[in-house]
């Protein structure tokens, strides 16, 4: 049994290191794949390897996606706000030590999570069912003031307010696979058709280690990710935006540490409401939960225990991934590859969410383009998942 856990340890790792590499992938799509493999009677998948396998992966792809993110402007939903200060780096020549800094959170959350889990577990437990009778007004409150700590608080609403529309009529559209199009189209193929037009150059990066001097964005990012990570609609990135907010970090660096830090949290916490109060807030979790039905308390320390392996070898695997991005990216034609990658992304959308897939993905991006023109957060266009959620509690 032993042997099999290992085994599914390291293919999980791949699996991880693939999705958070290859723009458009997400580790949903592939917990999916898996979990219809595994319900064919030829295929026999213990179900603890099977959760071996999504735990690993999915915090795998946690810490590689930050590559692609900063280098290419290729973002998951998770790490879509390391665009700004990421980029502002790579211009710099710092590109590495951005990765570097999201890492360092990563693997800080990793090991935090295991010492805070059991505790969270019961505060969880205690605090839901009063905050299930207020959810609403939670989220409600918590899109308000997102927009406005904005310094252009109309702009702010509008991209809330647009994206959000979006959001309902995608979810209503009968679209395979309906958060493939949406949030490749408002956070990946936007951002990468503006550094097309923007025509941007990379400089040579420098490979150095960033120094953390501040454990401010840590603490920042577990009280803001304790609430988020157990709340419908609220993700890493309004998480981050309240984290930074408690812990004051509003250096690039401490952003990105922060960032890295909330990832893990928010995924960690989404396995740990998954055991305290049966919820699920990721698609890993969601998954786990399909498989294992009850999670019992076995396989939650299981779980941790991955999540504290796999992250250890992502952060070391993630360094050097970026090492190698960092020399060879000056050397790449920069407009050809985010060419090439818009292409792929668009193959993709097509192949899993057919003609009204890329509808949604072409009308997203181009809702994307103008947010990005309102130079306003790009957490305000997670008001297309915030939107849906807040009616959906309203009307119900």
């Amino acid at each position: 049994m032993l042997i099999e856990i290992v085994l599914a340890l390291i293919l999980g790792i791949a699996l991880g290191t693939f999705t958070g590499l290859a723009p458009g992938i997400h580790i949903n799509l592939v917990g999916t794949i898996l979990i219809s493999i595994a319900s064919f009677s030829f295929f026999q998948i213990n179900p603890i390897s099977l959760v071996t396998i999504i735990v690993s992966m999915a915090i795998t792809h946690t810490f590689v996606d930050f590559i692609p993110s900063i280098f290419l402007g290729c973002p998951d939903t998770e790490t879509e706000l390391s665009i700004l200060p990421g980029h502002e780096l790579l211009k710099q020549g710092r590109g590495f030590e951005a990765i570097a800094l999201a890492l360092y959170g990563g693997l800080a959350a990793s090991i935090i999570l295991i010492l805070i889990s059991f505790p969270a577990i019961l505060i969880i437990s205690k605090i839901y069912p009063f905050l299930v009778k207020g959810m609403l007004w939670i989220l409600i409150a918590t899109s308000l003031f997102l927009i406005l700590i904005e310094k252009n608080k109309f702009s702010a609403f509008l991209a809330f307010a647009l994206s959000g529309v979006l959001g309902v009529c995608a979810l209503n559209f009968d679209v395979k696979e309906p958060l493939l199009p949406l949030l490749t189209g408002l956070f990946g193929s936007s951002m990468m058709i503006t550094s097309i037009k923007d025509k941007v150059k990379i400089p040579k990066q420098k490979i150095s280690f960033p120094k953390i001097t501040s454990s401010r964005p840590l603490f920042g990012s577990l009280l803001s990710s304790i609430l988020c990570g157990f709340l419908p609609g609220l993700g890493s990135g309004q998480a981050s935006i309240l984290g930074t907010t408690l812990s004051k970090s509003e250096e690039k660096e401490e952003f990105l540490f922060l960032l890295g830090a909330t990832n893990i949290f928010i995924m960690g916490f989404s396995f740990i409401s998954l055991y305290a109060i049966s919820k699920t807030r990721t698609g890993a979790a969601a998954a786990i939960g399909e498989i294992l039905g009850e999670i019992s308390f076995s396989s939650i320390l299981l779980i941790l225990v991955i999540v504290l392996i796999s992250g250890f070898f992502a952060f070391f695997l993630s360094l050097f991934l970026a090492k190698k991005f960092s020399e060879k990216i000056t050397k790449v034609n920069y407009s050809l590859i985010s060419k090439i990658v818009l292409i792929l992304l668009i193959g993709i959308v097509s192949f899993f969410s057919g003609l009204k897939g890329l509808f949604v993905f072409v009308v997203s991006t181009a809702v994307g383009i103008y947010c990005l023109s309102l130079k306003v957060r790009r957490t305000q266009m997670m008001g297309c998942l915030l939107l849906p959620t807040i009616l959906f509690y309203a009307l119900n």
